[in-house]
């Protein structure tokens, strides 16, 4: 069964979308100032959707989503997501870029760090082989569009015990 996605907002809509909330505290040991974290942790720091037309970890399967990034700041360091590595390191994502502005960092085995800016309609290819996390460094949500294989993986327990070593302020 298709669903619908609004190409002018990024939502999706139908059956067998999923829906997640992120909060500031939910990223508890992912900022570089903790304090500052835990004095906005009930604020809302993303929203995702997911469409699982297919179950999730099918080889050849694709899955489609968006992200919604909210403008802030935790002291210094801006509103973003966790980030990830990809468990198999030869499955790629392609992110789209709906509204706002912001960065794609990227960083290598070695932790080399590289960005790439998110705008309205820029379209990024992420190796596998690159950890990838999304911060919005505008002044409203960021919103972005996104397709990866459904078998990937995802690792998020490198990123919380070593983080990125690339830091957007």
């Amino acid at each position: 069964m298709p669903i619908f996605t609004d190409l002018a907002s990024g939502l999706l809509r139908g059956e067998q979308v999923a829906e997640t909330r992120r909060t500031v505290g939910d990223l508890a040991g992912y900022w570089a100032d903790e304090t500052a974290a835990q004095a906005c942790a009930d604020e809302l720091l993303y929203t995702t959707q997911t469409w699982f037309p297919i179950e999730d970890g099918t080889e050849g399967a694709v899955l489609w989503g968006n992200t919604t990034l909210m403008p802030g700041r935790v002291g210094e360091e801006r509103f973003m997501t966790r980030g990830h590595w990809h468990v198999k390191r030869d499955r790629g994502e392609l992110v789209v870029t709906v509204s706002g502005k912001g960065l794609l960092v990227l960083m290598d085995e070695d932790r080399n760090a590289t960005s790439e800016e998110l705008t309205p309609g820029s379209t990024h290819w992420i190796d596998g082989r690159y950890a990838h996390r999304t911060v919005n460094t505008g002044d409203e949500p960021l919103v972005f569009l996104c397709a990866w294989p459904a078998d990937c993986g995802h690792e998020y327990d490198a990123i919380l015990s070593d983080g990125f070593s690339m830091k957007v302020t």
